[in-house]
């Protein structure tokens, strides 16, 4: 396998295999090892998972002197997987099921829809299966998002507003999908990002608490953009049914919290719909954020290791500084406001998401200097910390379980989808959560296509345990 297979004849990994590298043929996974010296290597395909090289999910648990909470915070990682972002998974998944499903020629363009992470991960693993790519996205992200996406190849087509006018990229893909060379690997209605999540993402959770407090899972907190993310709390559910789901969305943007809509600065989630792939059934709380909270958290992580020092003591302060991004920021606010409102006590935890690094977003830092208007001083941080990360209020919080506020979000959902071709008769069949394990049920039958794929496709001489 030293020589790349044209077009989408480059085989990737199984969603069993995703969630559990170590089952990968031993060559294989030292051959996958050795590619993350050269990121644009095939073989990184086999990297794309949430477990680092001590055979762990990549995790922190963050120092209580730090959250001033009881529950014990546990946060994933996303960085660590190759293009940067956990968002390279569902991406890959789709391109993989629509591969074996032979609904992909080698000639085709892959498309991604998407506010930043998404779209590079499609521009990347189109990069490595050589296909073309375009994403689609609006043109008001960060600039490190465009630089990233370039970088693999990936083409632009901008579309007006910020991260919550996913509507009109949309639009703009309905558009698009008239042409049958362009295939739309559709993060926000297609399933494989719902399996991928549930499969690979939940199972890390579950395995990361081991060891930790009680060892289980009282919450998971998640802020939607395609909502995927979610659905490893329905992994986490299936093994701890007590555990609550919270969702965290910008306050200038409250879809789910009153149908709110509006600009913000958080990207990557508050897209002002509830997604399709959203299993809103098993969402419990929503919590709102304000969205410079977010970005002056991550303000104070990055650059104020000394005075976290100072005030909290020793802790890993240089390497949150680099592994943690605006919506990561977002989701430990949420989980230390959760941990707060459920009153949960010291043996308990929180798993939350960190879905990027600081990486892509130094130009996002820049514009809080100029929006602030001084310098910004360690004493100014300090204060950020106390207001921000011990800030809590009730009022953040609505409960989303009863019948009402459920019928409520189907109606928004309904609203939007049945505007992009989905019938009433579908959007029904997602209310009740058999849906949902239908669509899980299928990772097995994929699994088992992913496999015939690669025996197919792969030299028989390949060296690689396959």
């Amino acid at each position: 396998m030293s020589q790349r297979t044209p077009h989408h004849f480059v085989p990737g990994p199984t969603y069993d295999e995703m969630a559990n590298p170590t089952i990968l043929p031993a060559p294989l996974r030292s051959a996958a090892a050795a590619a993350r010296a050269n990121e644009m290597d095939p073989l990184n395909l086999f990297n794309i998972n949430w477990i680092g090289s001590d055979d762990k999910p990549r995790c922190v648990v963050l120092p209580k002197c730090l959250t001033r909470t009881r529950a014990n915070i546990v946060v994933m990682l996303g960085r660590g997987f190759p293009s940067g972002s956990h968002k390279v998974g569902p991406a890959y998944a789709t391109m993989a099921e629509s591969e074996v499903l032979d609904m992909v020629r080698p000639d085709m363009i892959m498309v991604g829809p998407s506010t930043g992470n998404f779209g590079i991960g499609t521009a990347y693993v189109s990069n490595l299966k050589d296909y073309p790519c375009l994403v689609v996205m609006p043109k008001g992200m960060s600039l490190e998002r465009y630089e990233r996406i370039r970088k693999y190849g990936g083409e632009l087509d901008l579309t007006p507003g910020t991260e919550a006018d996913v509507c009109l990229v949309l639009d703009r893909v309905m558009e698009i999908r008239k042409n049958p060379k362009l295939f739309v690997l559709a993060q926000f209605e297609l399933m494989p990002n719902y399996r991928f999540h549930r499969h690979v993402t939940g199972r890390a959770c579950l395995e990361a608490v081991k060891g930790v407090g009680n060892g289980g899972v009282a919450a998971f907190v998640s802020a939607p953009g395609s909502a995927g993310t979610l659905a490893a709390a329905d992994a986490i559910k299936a093994v701890h049914p007590g555990a609550f789901t919270v969702a965290v969305e910008p306050k200038e943007c409250s879809t789910l919290y009153n149908a709110g809509t509006g600009q913000h600065r958080i990207e990557g989630i508050g897209d002002q719909m509830v997604v399709l792939i959203h299993n809103v059934g098993l969402t419990d709380y929503v919590m709102t954020i304000h969205d410079d909270e977010t970005v002056k958290g991550l303000k104070v992580l990055h650059d104020g290791a000394e005075m976290l020092r100072r005030t909290c003591g020793e802790g890993p302060w240089e390497c949150l500084a680099e592994v943690i991004g605006i919506s990561g920021v977002c989701n430990i606010l949420g989980a230390i406001r959760t941990d707060r409102h459920l009153n949960l006590g010291e043996d308990d935890n929180i798993v939350t998401i960190a879905t990027d690094g600081f990486d892509r977003y130094p130009s996002v830092m820049t514009d809080l200097e100029r929006r602030v208007g001084v310098t910004i001083t360690e004493g100014m941080l300090e204060d950020w910390y106390g207001d921000i990360y011990q800030h809590y209020s009730p009022d953040d919080f609505l409960d989303l379980r009863p019948a009402a506020q459920q019928q409520r979000l189907f109606e928004q959902k309904e609203t939007v989808w049945t505007r992009y071709g989905y019938t009433r008769e579908y959007l029904d069949e997602m209310r009740s959560q058999d849906f949902w394990e239908k669509e899980y049920g299928r990772v097995p039958e994929m699994n088992d296509r992913i496999k015939e794929f690669r025996s197919q496709h792969l030299p028989p001489d390949n060296d690689l345990g396959l």
